[in-house]
């Protein structure tokens, strides 16, 4: 059994930075995928970014050059490093894990931009 626990998600306001992290509660962390999802009111979950095992990374189109995925295997930890948000970034941002057919997910940080 797997538990993910997302912290950091708070109001910001256009432009600046935060981290969310993802703490992962189970074995085998470093053979997981990572993955972090966000959904915007209105809109459905969308991929963010996700960071597969061997550290190869991924990024949703609109968050290229913004954000950075990252993992700590010994830690058990993920973090999305969100840089010059924008209002169209808020949303609820789920932590997400695969392995295999296996998949779980965290239960959400909230995330507001806003002036």
């Amino acid at each position: 059994q797997v538990d993910l626990v997302e912290s950091g998600g708070k109001l910001v306001q256009p432009k600046e930075s935060l981290r969310l992290s993802c703490m992962f509660s189970g074995d085998l962390f470093r053979f997981y995928n990572m993955g972090w999802y966000r959904q915007s009111p209105g809109k459905q979950r969308e991929m963010v970014a996700q960071i597969i095992s061997n550290y190869r990374t991924y990024y949703g189109d609109s968050v290229k050059g913004r954000f950075t995925i990252s993992r700590d295997n010994g830690e058990k930890m993920s973090y999305l490093q969100m840089n010059d948000l924008q209002p169209e970034d808020t949303g609820v941002y789920y932590c997400n894990a695969v392995s295999g057919a296996t998949e779980y997910w965290g239960q959400g940080t909230q995330v507001t931009v806003s002036s």
